[in-house]
């Protein structure tokens, strides 16, 4: 890519009680309208997870970031949402939800590498 891209991100979050509104960094979205760019990247700390809650279904959590996964990455098991352009996957995954998994609202930013900026925000955000 040359240049300068503009792009958007949020962090994707698991709050093992919602209505206590606490969260845990699990991952990032990046996108680039420009670019036609889109990545997703997670990490579920399942010891510091317990930590949290151990009402938590790690199966499920695990299962439900590979689905996000397969609908960043336009993956056709990842349903209808999947088979959507790059903007609206993206507008789909980080829409306002009141699950336990949820998104940060989205940030914007500008890189000349957004392989690396998903690396890096990754690294600052959530490791």
């Amino acid at each position: 890519m040359q240049g300068k891209q503009l792009f958007e991100y949020a962090v994707i979050r698991v709050l093992p009680k919602v209505e206590r509104e606490e969260f845990i960094n699990v991952g990032i979205i990046l996108f680039s309208k420009r670019a036609k760019f889109i990545c997703m990247k997670y990490h579920l700390d399942v010891q510091r997870l317990s930590a949290f809650s151990t009402e938590l279904d790690m199966e499920l959590l695990e299962e439900t970031l590979r689905t996000f996964e397969k609908i960043c990455n336009g993956d056709k098991a990842g349903g209808a949402i999947a088979a959507l352009d790059i903007p609206e996957r993206f507008r789909w995954l980080t829409a306002v939800r009141s699950s336990c998994i949820q998104t940060s609202r989205p940030h914007p930013g500008y890189s000349d590498n957004l392989e690396m900026e998903v690396e890096k925000l990754f690294v600052e955000l959530v490791s």
